[in-house]
């Protein structure tokens, strides 16, 4: 496997970590990829390498991820992480841009592109967390959502060692379908390597718990925003082709979601992964990979 490059952007102290396969010099337009909650610019690896032969690959560690710089747990908002997603664009002078995301990473490149129209050919994204604000709940997350946002708190954030780690977490039906090379990207870079040998959570239990907050009030239509409002009126306003993917094993909520983005977003279109779960590009990248080029194909 090609390892990447890591690069930092932005000012110190709110600094963005990127991974990237290729070099800008090389004229080849750029594809800029945004990992779901939890998980780090790496686990896209096996989609990064095949697309580099037509693009130069840039993956971000989402803030409170990775590398990557970790505000207070107010500090997690959708406009937050779009707003990073607009300052690397601009800082490393991105033009032609293909999005790529996936779930709350997928939101964060469908509000930047609202905000930098200019920057996007297109968007390929897999069940973006969504809500309507044309049908808002009042009344604050359910009991059920609260106990999920705290029970993270109680998760478990240092390991023995790596390979303790990847054997526990393959064992996880979560992790059970992803591919070899997916789970050890994120034993590598999903976590720290302590002085000690043991291995400890880049997005520790603390900072997942202030990141699920806005998305399960997006998915139960409650997401009210900050001082700054609710940016998910913006998904009107995106002007570039999107195509909308949802995977058939996933959670109906995902699915839910989806639906919620294209009805709101204009000319968006469909795309369905057969015999698949939520993570695809960690599960089946040779499927994301085909989806993406086929994609690029039709919108060129």
């Amino acid at each position: 496997m090609t390892q990447p490059q890591r690069i930092f952007v932005g000012d110190a102290g709110s600094q963005i970590a990127l991974a990237r396969w290729g070099e800008p010099s090389s004229g080849k337009p750029p594809a800029l990829l945004l990992h779901g909650t939890g998980f780090v610019a790496e686990v896209w690896t096996e989609v990064a390498e095949a697309l580099a032969a037509d693009y130069t690959v840039h993956a971000l560690d989402r803030r409170g991820h990775g590398l990557s710089h970790k505000p207070a747990a107010d500090r997690y908002h959708f406009q937050d992480f779009a707003d990073d997603v607009c300052m690397v664009v601009e800082r490393l002078g991105l033009y032609d841009i293909y999005g790529i995301g996936h779930s709350a990473g997928a939101t964060d490149l469908m509000l930047a592109t609202k905000l930098m129209p200019d920057r996007f050919a297109r968007l390929f994204v897999t069940e973006p967390t969504a809500m309507d604000p044309r049908t808002p709940r009042s009344g604050g997350l359910s009991d059920i959502a609260r106990g999920s946002v705290q029970g993270v708190l109680r998760r478990r954030a240092e390991f023995d060692n790596a390979d303790d780690l990847f054997r526990r977490l393959r064992a996880a039906p979560a992790f059970a379908p992803w591919t070899e090379p997916s789970l050890w990207a994120y034993v590598h870079h999903g976590f720290a390597r302590l002085d000690d040998g043991r291995v400890q959570l880049h997005c520790t239990p603390e900072i997942e718990s202030g990141l699920l907050e806005p998305i399960f009030q997006a998915m139960e239509q409650t997401y009210t925003g900050d001082a700054r409002g609710n940016p998910f009126p913006w998904f009107s306003e995106i002007a570039c082709p999107v195509r909308i993917a949802t995977a058939e094993q996933s959670w109906p909520i995902y699915k839910e979601m989806a639906d919620r983005a294209a009805a709101l977003i204009p000319h968006a279109s469909r795309w369905t992964f057969d015999n698949v779960g939520h993570c695809v590009a960690q599960e089946a990248p040779e499927l994301m990979v085909a989806a993406l080029r086929t994609f690029a194909a039709r919108t060129s």
